[in-house]
């Protein structure tokens, strides 16, 4: 099963830090933040990564390479050159669908570059587990945090994802169903809140609690915490 690695933002909340380096390269405790989910994936034997870009999106290759000091094989997909801005991210995944799916896998992880989440385990078993049953996708959320009070989702008693009750955050981190996609054309700009919110009503989303550290690093201070932690 391969694995996306959402890259592609502007970053506006880190200027001017993101004025010259793309988020996902700030360093995090000597190195880049998407090098962390760059070596869990490997961890994990996932070996081949889909990483989008668009601002300053020529530093990522330069930055990492084809992935080979990391153990895996890195494929780009450059929405600032062919579509002239970033996609968001369904239309991001959307758009990168043949290289998610190259190996014949209708699954595949999605998770944000731009997250803190050292002890996350990308398992093996569980994307199996997905992928052998009905779901359009499986989501893991976390606590409401003090940048997003109100939560984004909650989930019922059978494990299912819901729009109502109790909302916990969504960690950015899940597992998809290409058919997740089904009428968001490659190459358009779209959330994917539309999605979730569709499939989450059809009752074709489950979710889990994580409880282990995550920060969605998305301003300076937040930044220089971590650094000096």
């Amino acid at each position: 099963m391969r694995a996306m690695i959402l890259a592609a933002g502007r970053g506006e909340r880190m200027r001017p830090l993101t004025d010259h380096t793309p988020k996902p390269l700030l360093k995090v405790r000597g190195k880049p933040l998407i090098e962390w989910q760059i070596e869990a994936f490997a961890a994990a034997g996932v070996r081949d990564l889909v990483i989008n870009t668009a601002w300053l999106e020529e530093q990522f290759e330069a930055t990492l390479g084809d992935g080979a000091r990391f153990g895996v094989r890195l494929h780009y997909s450059h929405e600032g050159q062919r579509f002239g801005g970033a996609l968001e991210t369904a239309g991001g995944i959307a758009t990168a669908l043949d290289l998610l799916c190259a190996d014949g896998d209708d699954c595949f992880w999605a998770v944000a570059a731009d997250l803190f989440v050292p002890e996350f385990r990308f398992d093996p078993d569980r994307a199996a587990a997905f992928a052998a049953g009905p779901m359009l996708a499986h989501l893991w959320f976390v606590p409401p945090q003090p940048r997003h009070p109100t939560g984004d989702f909650g989930i019922d008693a059978q494990g299912f994802a819901t729009l109502d009750g109790d909302r916990q955050v969504y960690s950015s981190i899940g597992l998809y169903r290409r058919s997740f996609f089904d009428g968001v054309p490659a190459g358009q700009r779209q959330a994917l809140r539309v999605s979730l919110d569709r499939a989450i009503q059809a009752r074709a989303v489950t979710a889990e609690m994580y409880d282990g550290p995550w920060v969605n690093v998305g301003a300076p201070d937040q930044l220089a915490a971590l650094n000096a932690g």
